[in-house]
């Protein structure tokens, strides 16, 4: 299906995303709705299947080639935190059961590792992520249900800081620098590592970033700009292939971080996928590809973007929390080849030990 087409038929399965309601609290339905009484000739229409294009296809992914290695992707682990914990705690041990055979080499987590910022979810989490201690190196951004009180993201508080600690997270001696205006919080972080032979630095930023932490960002992709270079934040690509643009498209994109409370308390000091594009990584020749999640609808998307000097940046939106048991535990592979330079991208779920091969779970991408 081309990009054009898919467009079309997600927005046209999307009318239930763009409501006011949905657009004001985040990707959450109101606690109560109001009762509507069903007229009797009226039919229920039936749910919409959650893997309606799904290619489904039992065990894992093949094996990795030799010279290869994996970088595996943990998007909006929320609805795992709140209510299904062992689904969160069976990706991170399936990562490290993996990690030899597979030769996996970090793990990026996109944001919304919580849904309510309640310390029983972060409990949930520390004891999901720490079976990656001493093992793996790992990234992490916040996503707006990590912000203030029941994951509403009226403002910039949020748990993080107390269950993933400055400290903790120089323990894993990945960490490279944190913001520098905020110098004893995390959620704005470079982490670096290496593998195949390739030296990364991952640029880990919050939920909507703020103007002088992008400018941060800037500063510490010029300072590595001989690593490839990786972009993880919450809110970037939308579910249409195309990047979140509040000045073009406004409220008809939900969930854009302008349209949050943050942004009503802080003079509108966040930015979207599209000015993170025209103020930070199209400015820079190291970054490889970006990362969200995010955005609901079938919680997939990728673009390829060219840079002033004509390098081409692939961007990819990957999102799961709309399947059943809040994910169904499905993770996102991204394969290495030994040039670095190509990439084997699959979804694999361990608690169903299923992969999906539908083009949008299943691809390859090139990098420049």
């Amino acid at each position: 299906m081309s990009s054009l087409s898919r467009r079309n038929v997600l927005k046209a399965g999307a009318a239930w995303a763009l409501s006011p309601a949905l657009i004001a609290w985040g990707q959450d339905a109101p606690k109560t709705a109001p009762k509507v009484k069903t007229p009797a000739k009226e039919v229920a229409k039936p749910k919409a299947d959650p893997y309606a294009d799904a290619i489904f296809v039992k065990g894992e992914p093949e094996k990795v080639a030799k010279g290869s290695f994996t970088i595996a992707v943990l998007p909006d682990t929320q609805h795992y935190s709140e209510k299904y914990p062992e689904n969160f705690a069976a990706q991170t041990r399936w990562i490290v059961d993996r990690q030899k055979e597979r030769n996996i080499a970090a793990v990026l987590h996109l944001g919304d590792i919580t849904n309510r910022n309640t310390p029983a979810e972060w409990e949930n989490a520390v004891k999901a992520m720490d079976t990656l201690n001493g093992k793996l190196p790992y990234a992490m951004v916040p996503g707006n249900h990590d912000y203030s009180d029941g994951g509403g993201c009226k403002d910039r508080t949020t748990m993080l800081n107390e269950y993933f600690s400055l400290e903790k997270m120089k323990s894993f001696k990945t960490l490279d620098c944190v913001y520098d205006k905020e110098p004893d919080r995390v959620e704005n972080s470079a982490q670096l590592f290496s593998a195949g032979g390739i030296d990364f630095v991952v640029i880990g930023l919050e939920f909507g970033p703020r103007k002088d932490v992008v400018r941060w960002a800037n500063e510490v992709a010029a300072k590595h700009k001989n690593r490839a270079a990786i972009l993880i934040t919450h809110a970037y690509m939308y579910f249409d292939e195309t990047r979140y643009d509040w000045k073009k498209y406004g409220t008809k994109q939900s969930w854009n971080p302008h349209g949050y409370a943050v942004a009503k308390a802080t003079n509108d000091d966040v930015m979207d996928g599209t000015e993170l594009w025209d103020n930070l990584v199209s400015k820079h020749e190291n970054f490889q590809f970006t990362l969200n999640g995010h955005v609901l609808n079938d919680g997939l998307g990728r673009m390829t973007s060219k840079t002033p000097a004509g390098r081409e940046v692939p961007q990819m939106l990957v999102n799961f929390q709309m399947k059943p048991k809040g994910g169904d535990g499905w993770l996102r592979l991204m394969e290495f080849d030994s040039t670095g330079k190509n990439v084997k991208i699959v979804d694999y779920s361990p608690t169903r030990d299923e992969r999906n091969e539908s083009k949008q779970n299943k691809f390859e991408l090139k990098l420049g």
